[in-house]
């Protein structure tokens, strides 16, 4: 176990592991694909570079199988980003190795009337990284590298920290993530597609990089009037080009310990500035994955909103 989290190691009965820590980088983009499409290639290259691009092997086509990422695959991948409205993009590790190396994309035509009934989504982009590369690598360059990612986006939010990573819909893991969850509060719970339809102009709480754009920053006042509202040692806020900022919580993301006492305080006091932007899962909504009634089984109402304020009550 590392001192900042602890090794979670969720296996099928044959011994497949299903879901494990790992690092989870999310920008929320409230623009139409076609706008943003130059900034998420961009983000692509910048993850490629990061991680070697051999690492990704393969892609989900449309009807849910994966295909292989040779050179005829990647031609297809960046002309479904230059070319398409509303690209559905899923690009996974190449190996059977457990370290969880992920790039998805959730393209939305904003503004489309295919997409008048549904006001509060947004385009969202999601990356995976192993907490074994930020073991190798050090924190610094994992921020360095969500700072690189972030440069070209122009995200309203967006959240870099620890988190459960894998196959989170499959029955019986949503209850050994509630087994887990609560005690380490800074372990997120991600579920980028189901959020880009829902979060409008919200937050999902706290992260260990906090990144938060237009209009919530402007609403708090800008980077210096956020700056002032904290002062737990270890937070920092840095502006960014763009009126954004990027709010750091500490050297390294914690998952924290309730058994241990261990409850993130800093998190704590960002949690209490950001609570009017806090996003609350409608009810009875299922929660997070529509499609899988065991997560409504294994986490109730109340479960729900006691995650979501996890930071507050």
């Amino acid at each position: 176990m590392s001192a900042h989290y602890p090794r979670i190691r969720i296996c099928a009965p044959n011994g497949h592991l299903l879901v494990r820590e790992g690092l989870s980088l999310c920008f929320y983009i409230h623009r139409a694909h076609q706008e943003i499409a130059r900034a998420v290639l961009a983000a692509l290259d910048t993850y490629l570079h990061a991680i070697e691009p051999e690492t990704l092997g393969w892609y989900v086509d449309a009807d849910g199988e994966a295909q292989a990422l040779d050179d005829t695959g990647w031609k297809h991948i960046r002309r479904e980003l230059i070319e398409g409205t509303w690209p559905n993009i899923r690009l996974v590790q190449a190996s059977g190795d457990p370290q969880r190396y992920d790039f998805d994309y959730f393209g939305k035509p904003l503004g489309d009337p295919r997409l008048e009934d549904d006001p509060d989504a947004s385009s969202a982009l999601s990356i995976s990284l192993p907490t074994e590369y930020l073991e190798e690598h050090g924190p610094g360059h994992v921020r360095e590298l969500a700072l690189k990612l972030a440069a070209p986006l122009p995200f309203y939010f967006g959240q870099v920290g620890l988190s459960f990573n894998g196959q989170l819909n499959l029955i019986g893991v949503p209850s050994e993530i509630r087994a887990r969850c609560f005690r380490y509060p800074g372990l997120d719970i991600p579920d980028p597609s189901w959020h880009s339809w829902k979060l409008g102009f919200r937050i999902r709480g706290p992260s260990w990089l906090t990144f938060l754009g237009q209009p919530i920053l402007g609403e708090l006042g800008g980077a210096s009037s956020l700056r002032s509202r904290l002062s737990s040692p270890g937070t920092t806020v840095q502006e960014l080009d763009g009126e954004r900022a990027v709010v750091t919580l500490g050297t390294w993301p914690e998952a924290g310990d309730t058994e241990q006492g261990l409850t993130l305080p800093a998190y704590r006091e960002l949690a209490r500035v950001l609570e009017p932007w806090l996003y609350h899962e409608p009810f009875p909504e299922p929660w997070p994955y529509p499609e899988q009634s065991n997560w409504e089984h294994d986490f109730s109402p109340e479960d729900k909103r006691r995650w979501e304020r996890r930071f507050l009550d």
